[in-house]
């Protein structure tokens, strides 16, 4: 067969050496060499979209493959977009979603599923080849498709505490799909708002509210001794007794040296004079009950003392989180 015209190699250059049929005879690759080709030196990956290779194609090919198979006004979405956009807690099910606008439809090929939308998304993002849904839209889909409330849950609050998406824009994508009426979008809009920064430390101040004993418990306040140092941010605060509650995790508290100064900064809590209590999320979801009485028993030990000086400032879960 000859040679690809210098127009079809810049084109595949440009995605990753993906390209529709569409594409190659506006370019002037005839049907013949599409044909010949198409099954032997080319792989076919979606109907009438080739890798021009014999290779497995990798995770952006297929994403690009996607969106040529869509169309052109179609974006990448849900799970798919959210884990571009860095929401690691979004799902990866083997699939690539992707959004249409009417009067497109639903359809499935393959790997990709293309859902419509009557929505219009101003804030699509694109980067080279690669056309995402907005941040917030993004994870308010991967939110209302995740498996369980743990992972919606996960996927709001990350999306919020990393400034991928306002919390305002959240919220008001979770209205316009009508997903904050769902209760596993809503009850994850609602951990996104409360400012806790993981689903264990939203599962914590869910159980705090349980009790008869402890009051509403502050989120990842900023704390600053009677020297005026810098104290380490708590997962909970009570600040009538200066009681600090530690969720400690690998997962989300880091791994090796990073882990180990979480662990070190219980002491430096300590030494200002706050009660620390730490907790593992394991011990939240498997025997809440024996960490609420934890807490209200650390909280009768801080009221009965007196109460050092140290500061905390509450943080607005809306405030200062751009993208």
């Amino acid at each position: 067969m000859p040679e690809l015209p210098p127009e079809v190699r810049d084109l595949l250059a440009r995605q990753d050496g993906v390209v529709s049929r569409a594409q190659l005879l506006e370019h002037g690759v005839s049907v013949e060499a599409w044909r010949w080709n198409a099954g032997r030196g080319w792989r076919v990956v979606l109907p009438r979209v080739v890798l021009t290779t014999r290779a497995e194609p990798t995770v952006r090919q297929r994403h690009v493959a996607a969106l040529l198979w869509a169309g052109p006004t179609s974006v990448l979405a849900g799970p798919t977009a959210a884990r571009l956009h860095g929401i690691t807690s979004a799902e990866d099910d083997g699939t690539v979603h992707l959004l249409v606008p009417r009067p497109g439809s639903d359809r499935t090929a393959g790997f990709a599923a293309v859902r419509r939308t009557v929505l219009h998304d101003p804030d699509v993002v694109v980067r080279g080849p690669l056309r995402m849904s907005s941040r917030a839209r993004s994870a308010v889909d991967a939110a209302a498709v995740a498996a369980s409330s743990d992972t919606a849950v996960a996927v709001l609050v990350e999306a919020v505490q990393k400034g991928i998406a306002r919390l305002d824009d959240v919220a008001e994508w979770a209205h316009r799909t009508r997903a904050a009426t769902d209760g596993q979008v809503g009850g994850a809009l609602a951990a996104a708002a409360s400012g806790a920064w993981s689903r264990p430390e939203h599962a914590l101040a869910v159980l705090v509210r349980s009790s008869v004993v402890l009051p509403e418990p502050w989120l990842n306040p900023a704390l600053v001794s009677t020297t005026g140092a810098r104290l380490v941010t708590p997962d909970a605060w009570f600040d009538d007794v200066a009681m600090a509650v530690m969720v400690h995790s690998h997962r989300f508290h880091g791994q090796g040296e990073e882990w180990d100064a979480t662990v070190e900064s219980d002491a430096t809590s300590t030494a200002a004079g706050i009660v620390v209590v730490g907790v593992t999320p394991r011990s939240i979801d498997r025997t809440p009950e024996a960490v609420l009485r934890r807490l209200e028993d650390a909280y009768a030990v801080a009221a009965a003392r007196p109460r050092p000086a140290v500061r905390a400032t509450r943080r607005r879960p809306w405030e200062g989180q751009v993208a």
